[in-house]
């Protein structure tokens, strides 16, 4: 008899991020990952509350690694993530999830909004990657989530810190 499969963790840290090549002239003192209230929400939410901490846990692992941020840069940040979907497969042969999150940069001296996109990414699996339906939908959150933070340092890379799009 075949060994059963276990559902995979949430695990959504990005596996291949590297430095980018427009670091910015800011220092990360804060990052926040929350649901977006229900007047931002964009579609089903179908997470609890083990994804905040652990998408936060991620995201500031992939900034680390992607060095996007300088420790003694001019500007001190928060990075605050809202998420205003999460959209899980309940059946079929490939899973496929998806997350949407509004990131928003805001210059801690002044209030002044630097950087606000929301971010929509998905994740698939196919079928041949595990028989149980459970083990292919949690996958594919994961992927979801990954591919998620992955456009955001991709966005952030070619964003323009030194302008606020919206002052306080």
């Amino acid at each position: 008899m075949a060994p059963a499969q276990q559902s995979p963790p949430l695990d959504f840290t990005v596996q291949d991020v590297g430095p980018i090549d427009n670091r910015k002239d800011a220092e990360v003192r804060s990052i926040t990952v929350g649901y977006a209230p229900q007047e931002q929400r964009q579609g089903k939410v179908e997470a609890d509350h083990t994804v905040p901490p652990i998408w936060k846990e991620a995201l500031n692992d992939a900034l680390n690694r992607s060095l996007a941020f300088r420790d003694d840069g001019q500007k001190k940040v928060n990075i605050s993530v809202r998420i205003v979907e999460a959209d899980a497969p309940s059946f079929g042969a490939t899973m496929t999830s998806r997350v949407s999150a509004i990131y928003e940069i805001t210059d801690r001296s002044n209030g002044d909004l630097l950087f606000a996109e929301t971010i929509t990414a998905e994740g698939q699996v196919p079928f041949d990657y595990a028989f149980v339906g459970v083990v292919r939908a949690r996958e594919s959150a994961n992927r979801s989530v990954r591919n998620n933070i992955a456009e955001f340092i991709n966005r952030l890379e070619q964003a323009d810190l030194s302008k606020p799009i919206f002052t306080n």
